[in-house]
């Protein structure tokens, strides 16, 4: 018989305990989000399950503001952030990677102090080359900053140091150039890596808040983050039903993309197709 592991309860216990903790707010928000205009939010003890479910929250968010609008632009600034980044980024880290030329160091050492700077540093000078180039209230103009990040150079850089050389080398004997090798040989090799980048850089341009409330004037270029800001300032009041109906609208996007993708979040083993 085998014996009992109190040691694996234990572990498991601590990590339901911590899951439980973290959910907690989410499951609360979804709880808000659910409930009718006669139930009270912030009653004590708080009531966990809504005493009558209803999704008229919902409708009325959409039904009631540019919220359907809101969820276009996010979709466009966060979809037009992931192509840019990674077509840029996987050019800039390819080099970077693979080839020698001179001052090779010193652009990668330059590329990781960024890391270090703050955005809000360069939000102010950011908002000035928008205004000068007439990118305010525009997709543009909440796209630019996020075209390219050194996170991500540094992400790819990483992946494409670890292909091996036999494939390069024999692209090349096969008279593929540079472009070539990168399109057709490294890009495949480091497809978990341009996944892993996706999804940071899809995350970081739907929530982003701050550089939108900047450079967006005009209700019709609103993100979701401001929208739902709007929804606890504006017309509404303090209808927190609404805000928590318009926050998990814009959670499911997210969670929706991560449960395609995570399978392919995974170690390749690009080594495979060379022998010997």
């Amino acid at each position: 018989m085998k014996k009992f592991n109190w040691k694996t309860l234990a572990n498991y216990s601590v990590l339901s305990a911590i899951a439980l903790i973290t959910l907690a707010p989410l499951l609360w928000l979804s709880s808000t989000a659910l409930k009718s205009n006669s139930e009270n939010v912030f009653q004590s003890p708080p009531q966990l399950l809504p005493s009558a479910p209803t999704l008229d929250n919902f409708g009325e968010v959409f039904q009631s503001s540019n919220f359907g609008l809101a969820l276009i632009n996010s979709l466009i600034v966060a979809i037009a952030s992931v192509v840019c980044n990674l077509l840029f980024c996987s050019l800039a880290a390819y080099p970077l990677a693979r080839l020698n030329f001179w001052g090779k160091k010193a652009i990668w050492a330059v590329v990781l102090s960024t890391l270090m700077i703050p955005f809000q540093i360069v939000m102010i000078p950011l908002y000035i080359i928008a205004v000068q180039l007439n990118l305010v209230n525009s997709y543009l103009g909440i796209i630019l900053p996020n075209i390219v990040s050194a996170f991500g150079i540094y992400l790819l850089r990483q992946a494409l140091r670890g292909v091996p050389q036999e494939l390069e080398e024999a692209a090349r004997i096969d008279g593929c150039n540079d472009l070539g090798i990168w399109w057709n040989i490294m890009l495949p090799a480091i497809r978990p890596a341009l996944i892993t980048l996706s999804i940071f850089v899809f995350i970081g341009a739907w929530s982003d808040f701050l550089w939108p409330l900047i450079v967006i004037k005009d209700d019709q270029f609103y993100t979701l983050p401001l929208a739902v800001s709007k929804l606890s300032s504006g017309a509404f009041g303090s209808n927190w039903r609404l805000v928590a109906a318009g926050a998990i609208t814009s959670i499911v996007p997210v969670l929706i993309l991560f449960l395609l993708v995570q399978k392919y979040i995974v170690p390749t083993d690009v080594a495979s197709g060379v022998k010997g």
